[in-house]
């Protein structure tokens, strides 16, 4: 325990590169979003918006051209379960590259029980063409360091290597982002597997930004996240204790204890999901990479 106290210690330096750098996600509800990215992010920032229940395509397009008029470099949710047609997703693409300059985005199956149209996998949408199309050249994938909720590893592992040798043989570009969990050891096991499979391209890692243990338990349940919300505690503490603050600085700390160790294991950075609270999020992130920069000096 007093190596990995000592080897955590040690690893500022990764700990500064995994924060710099960091991404971060909005939503369009807020309709302050472009106004605290301005306040607490430095331009260049990605800035992923969300696709939530009730959301729109038209309210994403106007949110991610406010971002790049602020200098942020937006990358939306194009979620499969809530496109409604072929036409619709032109439109869809075709705008957030017109109206905001749209160079890249995250490509999900959606949570959606019914889908809204034809789509069911983020397979199929990559299978349109439309992406490059429209002049879309990123692609974001998701994955999961925990077991799925609803899809078998094996499955996800081939649907993943599909996505990936689709991406490449159409000229574009790769990334990987996973689900949020509150434990290092599952991604860190995750990210090995990947590279086992010869998977190559950059992956960050996504964390769940500061919040009381109600929220977070509210969107671990709803996000199926698995054994590592046991490091929430019961859901009767988390109640109890609602002004309980929990930042993930343990797990950015592991794993950039593990990257110092192990520079193959390509974790390109973080994304952070903030549940609403990008204030929070941002200022958490800012701080630690501050004295992650100053420790490493």
């Amino acid at each position: 325990m007093a190596a990995r106290r000592t080897a955590t210690r040690r690893a500022e330096p990764e700990l500064a590169q995994l924060l710099r750098g960091y991404s971060i996600e909005v939503t369009t509800h807020s309709r302050s979003a472009v106004e605290l990215c301005r306040a607490h992010l430095v331009p260049g920032t990605e800035v992923y918006i969300a696709f939530v229940p009730g959301e729109t395509h038209h309210a994403v397009v106007a949110t991610a051209a406010g971002l790049r008029a602020a200098r942020f470099v937006p990358v939306p949710h194009v979620t499969a379960r809530s496109v409604a047609s072929f036409t619709q997703l032109s439109d869809f693409l075709a705008r957030l590259a017109g109206e905001a300059d749209v160079t890249r985005a995250l490509v999900i199956a959606g949570d959606l029980e019914q889908p809204a149209g034809p789509y069911h996998s983020s397979l199929e949408l990559l299978r349109t063409g439309l992406f490059q199309q429209h002049g879309i050249r990123r692609i974001g994938l998701a994955c999961y360091p925990e077991a799925h909720h609803r899809i078998d590893r094996d499955l996800l592992d081939q649907a993943l290597l599909a996505k990936l040798d689709l991406v490449r043989g159409a000229g574009l570009e790769a990334w990987l982002v996973t689900q949020f969990c509150f434990e290092a050891a599952p991604i860190l096991q995750r990210v090995r597997q990947l590279r086992e499979l010869g998977i190559a391209e950059p992956l960050r890692v996504g964390l769940a930004g500061p919040a009381d243990r109600r929220t977070l338990w509210k969107y671990a349940l709803h996000c199926g996240i698995g054994n590592s919300i046991r490091a929430l505690g019961t859901q009767v503490d988390a109640v109890a204790n609602l002004l309980a603050r929990r930042t993930p600085d343990p797990i950015v700390r592991e794993l950039a204890a593990a990257q110092r160790q192990d520079p193959g294991l390509g974790i390109a950075g973080i994304h952070i999901f903030t549940f609403g609270g990008v204030a929070k999020a941002a200022t958490w992130a800012n701080d630690l990479l501050a004295a992650a920069q100053a420790a490493a000096r």
